[in-house]
C-alpha cells in the first residue's frame, strides 16, 4: 500500500501564501500521476491540480495563476505552492496518487488550510 502524508497546512491571511507537501512511501518517478484535491465544508471534493510523470500539469480554473504543482521524484514528493490565497480556498487539501499502470488510487489524510479575511 502506498502511504501519502501531507504537511504544510495552517492558518493564513487572505493574500498570503502556503506551500503544501506530500511525501509518498514509494517511488513516484515512474507511472504515477500526482494531484491535489480539496474539500471545503459542505462542498464536494474538487480537483485542484495534477501533474503527470512527464510533468504535464492541469489546474482548476479557480486556482490558475495562483497555485503551482510540482514534484521531486528523488524525494518521492509532490508540492502545491499556493499564492494570493482567498477565503474561498479554505478547505482540507488531500494528496492523491494514481498508478497509471495498475489503475490504483491512493489518498492522503489531508491537511487543513484556513484563509482568513
Amino acid at each position: 500500500q502506498v502511504q501519502l502524508v501531507e504537511s504544510g497546512g495552517g492558518l493564513v491571511q487572505a493574500g498570503g501564501s502556503l506551500r503544501l507537501s506530500c511525501s509518498a512511501s514509494t517511488s513516484i518517478r515512474s507511472g504515477y500521476t500526482m494531484a491535489w484535491h480539496r474539500q471545503a465544508s459542505g462542498k464536494q471534493r474538487e480537483l485542484v491540480a495534477s501533474i503527470t510523470f512527464s510533468r504535464t500539469t492541469n489546474y482548476a480554473d479557480s486556482v490558475k495563476g495562483r497555485f503551482t504543482i510540482s514534484r521531486d521524484n528523488a524525494k518521492n514528493s509532490v508540492y502545491l505552492q499556493m499564492n494570493s490565497l482567498r477565503p474561498e480556498d479554505t478547505a482540507v487539501y488531500s494528496c492523491y496518487a494514481f498508478n497509471v499502470h495498475l489503475g490504483r488510487s491512493y489518498w492522503g489524510k489531508g491537511t487543513l488550510v484556513t484563509v482568513s479575511s
